[in-house]
C-alpha cells in the first residue's frame, strides 16, 4: 500500500465524494478513483458503496477511516511541532555554563526573543561544559576559556577582574584593594582543578613568586562563600560571581592584571543548528 493510495480514499471517506475528494487533495479526481481503484484491487476489498455521484464508506471501508484518522492526525501534529521548532515558537534549549551570573543575561535576551522554547540550565566548570558539549547534552556552552580543541568553536563574551574575599575580621576587610604579594603566607581557599578563576590566581601568584597556604579545594562557590565567612581563610572569585553579604568583603588586586573570560561555545558541526544560531544571534554575536 502506498500513502498516495490511503491519502485519497481518506479524503473521498471524509468528503463523501470522489470529485471534492480530488479537490482537497489538489489531484485530479481520476487520479484519486484510479488510486482507490488500486486499494481496493490490491487487497481485494470493496472500500465504498457507489451510489450516484454519493459514495458511503462499507463496514471495512469505517474501520480503515478510524485508522486513517489517527494517522493523519499524528502526520498533522508532527508537521506542527516540526514548523514550531524550525520557527522556535517551541523546543528545548540547553545550556551548560561555569556559573548562573555568566549566563544570566544571555538567557533573558533569549527568553525575550523566544519565550515559546523551554531552557535548560546545567553547571560546573569549563572541562565540565565542553564535555556536555562533546556528549551533545547541552547545545552551547558558556565559558571562563577558549578551548583550543578543533571540535568546538567559540566567541567572547566579555571579561572580569579577579577579586579576592573575606570575611570582616580579617585585615583585608579594612582595604579596597591589595598588592598579590600580600597574598604570601594567606590561608587560601581554591577551586577545584580545571576552574578557570583557580588557573588565572595561580598563574598570578607565581608570577609574582608568592605561595600561600592552600587549606582547602573546593568545587562548589557556595561551600567557598561559606568556608570565608567561617574565618577558614581567603579565596579568589570573578568579580561577577561574588555575591556580598553579611561578613563578606571583596579587594582587588592592585598590581595584576588577574582576569576571567566568559566565552560563548557549541560544536563546530552544530554551529548552524537552528536552536544554536538563535541563541548567539539573541545575545549580539555571530559564530
Amino acid at each position: 500500500m502506498r500513502l498516495t493510495q490511503l491519502r485519497s480514499f481518506h479524503a473521498v471517506a471524509t468528503t463523501g465524494s470522489f470529485t471534492r475528494g480530488a479537490e482537497a487533495l489538489h489531484v485530479s479526481q481520476p487520479t484519486v478513483t484510479t488510486q482507490v481503484g488500486q486499494l481496493e484491487t490490491l487487497y481485494k476489498v470493496e472500500l465504498f458503496h457507489r451510489s450516484g455521484r454519493r459514495v458511503v464508506p462499507t463496514e471495512i471501508g469505517e474501520r480503515l477511516l478510524q485508522l486513517s484518522r489517527q494517522m493523519f492526525d499524528l502526520e498533522a501534529e508532527a508537521v506542527q511541532l516540526l514548523r514550531e521548532t524550525g520557527e522556535l515558537r517551541s523546543g528545548h534549549l540547553r545550556v551548560a555554563a561555569v556559573g548562573p551570573s555568566h549566563a544570566t543575561k544571555m538567557l533573558v535576551a533569549f527568553n525575550q526573543r523566544y519565550p515559546g522554547v523551554k531552557i535548560s540550565v546545567t553547571t560546573g566548570n569549563s572541562q565540565d561544559v565542553l564535555d556536555r558539549l562533546a556528549d551533545y547534552s547541552a547545545d552551547v556552552g558558556v565559558l571562563a576559556q577558549v578551548s583550543l580543541d578543533k571540535r568546538f568553536v567559540s566567541v567572547p563574551y566579555s571579561e572580569h577582574p579577579v577579586v579576592i574575599f573575606c570575611n570582616a575580621t580579617h585585615p583585608f576587610a579594612r582595604r579596597r584593594s591589595i598588592r598579590t604579594a600580600e597574598l604570601q603566607g594567606e590561608k587560601l581557599i581554591l577551586r577545584e582543578e580545571g576552574s578557570t578563576t583557580r588557573k588565572a590566581i595561580e598563574s598570578a601568584l607565581r608570577a609574582a613568586g608568592v605561595e600561600p597556604e592552600v587549606v582547602m579545594e573546593v568545587a562548589s562557590r557556595e561551600i567557598i562563600r561559606e568556608a570565608v565567612a567561617q574565618g577558614v581563610g581567603v579565596a579568589a572569585v570573578s568579580d561577577v560571581e561574588f555575591v556580598p553579604g553579611p561578613g563578606l568583603h571583596a579587594v582587588r588586586i592592585s598590581d595584576a592584571q588577574v582576569r576571567t573570560y566568559a566565552h560563548v561555545a557549541c560544536l563546530a558541526e552544530r554551529r548552524d543548528a537552528r536552536m544554536v544560531r538563535a541563541f548567539f544571534e539573541a545575545i549580539g554575536m555571530e559564530v
